[in-house]
């Protein structure tokens, strides 16, 4: 059963990343083809497959909103120049939003820090 889940291309897409490997941006775009031939919709939209194992498999009759918000982002990104979203300055929540990363939360100043304790020496 394939659900249209993100979690393969986003570790293709951080690995990359991480490495710049081009072995993960060539296993993405395998897996793009592969939901692109057995996951598409001739009317139009995406739908989960059954059975992995077989070709043409039975659809599940659902295009899950994770799918368009996470699995093509992450694609999207795998493929993008490394300066857009870059991962020493932003961190992905489990919806694939960023997050910019606080280097120095003192920046904020006391209406910010007062709600949250010192850190324990």
């Amino acid at each position: 059963h394939y659900l249209l889940r993100p979690e393969t291309v986003e570790s293709f897409f951080v690995l990359y990343r991480l490495t710049g490997d081009r072995k993960y941006q060539d296993w993405g775009w395998e897996a793009f083809q592969a939901i692109e031939r057995e996951c598409r919709v001739a009317s139009g939209g995406y739908s989960g497959i059954r059975d992995v194992t077989v070709k043409n498999s039975a659809k599940d009759d659902t295009q899950q909103s994770f799918f368009l918000a996470e699995t093509l982002k992450y694609l999207y990104l795998l493929f993008s120049p490394s300066d857009l979203i870059p991962l020493d300055r932003y961190v992905f929540n489990t919806e694939a939003h960023p997050l910019s990363v606080f280097s120095d939360a003192d920046q904020w100043g006391p209406e910010f820090t007062s709600h949250f304790p010192p850190p324990r020496k």
